[in-house]
C-alpha cells in the first residue's frame, strides 16, 4: 500500500530554519490584492513598511512556504502519485502576532492520516517558534484519491453547520488577471497557475488562482470589514477549498458575525455563485 499510515505518524518530524523580511510581507500582501487605493492608510498597513502589520495568512507562505505541501508529503510511509494529491483544507492557528521580519524553526510531521473509503487524508502539520516560542500552527489537509479503504480511522465525521438567514455583512473582491503570476512569487511555482498548456493537461481550461490566495484574500475582506482591520485579533482560521478560481473573476465573500467568530461563504460571481471556500471560520478576541 503506498500510504503506511503507521510509519508516516511514527516518523520524526522534519525541522528547519525559516526566514523572512518585510518585503516577503509585503510581496505576500500585494499578491492577496492589498495595496488599492495605494495611498489609502488602511492599505499602507499592508504595503509600507513603516507601518506594516502582519495578515496572519503570511504563514502559509512564510519562509517561501517551507515545508511545502508537496515537500511535505517526502516522509517515511508515504508514496504518493503527486496527480492524485488535492489541497482540501487548511487551518491556521495564531499564537501570537508575527513580526514583520524575522528568523525562526518549523518543524513539520503528518498529525493524522484518515481513511474516506475512495481516498486517504493526510494532515500534515507545522509548527513554528522563534527564539520567544511559539508562532503559529498551520494544518494542510491533504486528500490523495484512489488510497483509501485499507479500514483505517475514517476521522472527523461532521462538518459545521452553514450559516442562515443574511449574511451580516457581503463584499466582493476582484480577482486581477495577474493575481496568480504575482501570488506565485511569494513560493508556490506550481505550473498549473501560470502555463495554460499546463493547466490544460491537468483538466482546466486555463490556469487557476492558487487556493491559499483566496485564502488570504478572504481573511483580510474579514479583518477589514468587521476587526477594525487589527491583525492581531486573528485567533485561528481554518477553511476547507471547495471550488477554483479563474484570475478575472470576482469573489462573493458573505459574512456572519458571532460574539467570537466570523462564519465565512466565498463564491465566485460570474459563475452563479459557484462555492470556493467553505466551512470557513475566522475566530478572533
Amino acid at each position: 500500500m503506498p500510504i503506511d499510515a503507521a510509519k508516516a505518524l511514527a516518523a520524526e518530524p522534519r525541522s528547519g530554519p525559516i526566514t523572512w523580511t518585510t518585503r516577503d510581507v509585503q510581496l505576500y500582501h500585494l499578491g492577496i490584492g492589498a495595496g488599492i487605493p495605494a495611498t489609502d492608510p488602511d492599505e499602507l498597513r499592508y504595503t509600507l513598511e513603516s507601518r506594516l502589520h502582519v495578515l496572519p495568512s503570511f504563514a502559509t507562505v512564510a519562509g517561501a512556504g517551507s515545508p511545502g505541501v508537496i515537500s511535505g508529503l517526502s516522509v517515511p510511509g508515504v508514496d504518493v502519485d503527486l496527480a492524485k494529491v488535492l489541497h482540501g483544507g487548511q487551518s491556521l492557528e495564531i499564537h501570537r502576532p508575527i513580526p514583520a521580519a524575522g528568523t525562526a524553526t518549523a518543524a513539520s510531521r503528518i498529525a493524522a492520516v484518515y481513511d474516506k473509503g475512495k481516498a486517504a487524508v493526510l494532515v500534515m502539520r507545522t509548527e513554528v517558534a522563534d527564539a520567544q516560542g511559539p508562532l503559529w500552527t498551520n494544518d494542510a489537509q491533504i486528500f490523495v484519491r484512489g488510497e483509501g479503504g485499507w479500514g483505517g480511522d475514517r476521522g472527523p465525521g461532521t462538518r459545521p453547520d452553514p450559516p442562515t438567514g443574511d449574511p451580516d455583512r457581503t463584499v466582493e473582491r476582484t480577482v486581477r488577471e495577474d493575481q496568480a503570476l504575482l501570488y506565485r512569487l511569494s513560493g508556490d511555482w506550481n505550473p498549473l497557475h501560470a502555463d495554460p498548456e499546463f493547466a490544460k493537461l491537468a483538466g482546466f481550461e486555463r490556469p487557476i488562482l492558487h487556493g491559499l490566495c483566496t485564502y488570504g484574500i478572504t481573511l483580510k475582506a474579514v479583518v477589514d470589514t468587521l476587526l477594525g482591520g487589527d491583525v492581531s485579533r486573528v485567533r485561528s482560521y481554518r477553511t476547507r477549498f471547495a471550488g477554483v478560481v479563474y484570475p478575472g473573476e470576482t469573489l462573493r465573500i458573505r459574512m456572519w458575525r458571532d460574539p467570537d467568530r466570523v462564519r465565512v461563504t466565498v463564491s465566485a460571481v460570474e459563475r452563479d455563485d459557484a462555492p470556493v471556500l467553505a466551512d470557513t471560520v475566522v475566530e478572533h478576541s
